[in-house]
């Protein structure tokens, strides 16, 4: 009798006949073979998602499979059917019938998703809430009209009123909202001061990335920033960016790609073991922001204080 993969890591092996297949009907016949039952619409999903790599590259559906390739599948964990509330400590900046506004911390998920099923910020939001945030994000994000990767802390904003989803939604996607961060690269950008303009996509090699990407691919990302502060040796130097777009890991990518100046601590887009200056977390911080009040229409800014790991870059 087939059944479901277990979550983890599978490894099929490939047999002559196997050669020349696309790799999700490979990977169809190959989990047949184990006594698996997986759709090829769901193999596909998972190829999509950069979760399944041929020689520890990201692959496409249609990816000849040859004998000698090394596949690797990850089945992600299977989701809870219910979210629940959960205490854990919040900073909020502010909270009215409306809105709240917290100080995300370093290292917290914003919202489940694979791999972190609880524990996310939208669990906290909902116990602190007492259950009251607007269900038009979704069953699994209520109230999230925005996001800050798991390791950048700082402003975020929730809706607690479907008027104030609405109206967040809208203010987000028509530019309307002021979104400055402090980061601290680990080297000095030349110019110290500009605007990065171009466009942000999926890496064309690892799905977990994102990448400068040429027209048309991805979307239009601007970013302007200007050093705060510098060390005289040129191993760091702090940042004040404010984003006009809001792009999986904008500002990371641009300060990488665009700069080359990755962000300290980051476990994605730098060589952590070869920076100069060791630090115990993402350097970004979402420092200031500003949006309309959903409800009165004046603007409102709300800031973060700094993280004590900042206190030796300003």
């Amino acid at each position: 009798m087939s059944r479901q993969p277990e979550p983890g890591n599978f490894s099929p092996g490939i047999l002559a006949g196997d050669v020349g297949l696309r790799l999700d009907q490979f990977l169809f016949q190959a989990l047949q073979r184990a006594g698996f039952a997986v759709s090829r619409s769901a193999l596909q999903d998972l190829v999509k998602s950069g979760l399944v790599t041929v020689n520890d590259r990201a692959v496409k559906p249609r990816h000849a499979v040859s004998l000698n390739d090394r596949i690797e599948v990850v089945f992600p964990a299977v989701a809870p059917t219910e979210l629940l509330p959960e205490d854990i400590a919040l900073s909020v900046l502010y909270e009215d019938e409306d809105v709240i506004v917290v100080d995300k911390p370093h290292g917290l998920v914003v919202h489940p998703a694979s791999g972190n099923f609880d524990g996310t910020l939208v669990n906290a939001l909902l116990h602190h809430c007492g259950g009251k945030l607007s269900p038009l994000a979704g069953d699994d994000r209520p109230g999230i009209v925005h996001r800050l990767d798991k390791d950048t802390s700082g402003c975020l904003v929730a809706a607690k009123s479907d008027l104030a989803y609405r109206s967040l939604v809208a203010q987000f996607s028509g530019r309307e909202t002021g979104k400055e961060y402090l980061a601290v690269t680990d080297s000095i950008p030349s110019p110290e001061e500009g605007t990065i303009s171009n466009r942000i996509g999926r890496h064309p090699g690892n799905r977990q990335k994102m990448a400068v990407v040429p027209a048309p691919a991805g979307k239009e990302a601007v970013t302007d920033y200007r050093v705060l502060n510098r060390d005289g040796t040129g191993a760091w130097a702090l940042l004040r960016c404010i984003i006009h777009t809001g792009r999986t890991h904008q500002i990371r990518v641009h300060l990488k790609e665009s700069l080359r100046c990755a962000i300290l601590g980051d476990p994605v887009y730098s060589q952590i073991s070869k920076q100069k200056v060791k630090v115990d977390r993402l350097m970004l911080h979402a420092r200031l922001l500003t949006f309309k009040h959903p409800r009165s229409g004046r603007a409102i800014t709300f800031e973060a204080p700094l993280p004590d790991p900042f206190d030796r870059f300003v």
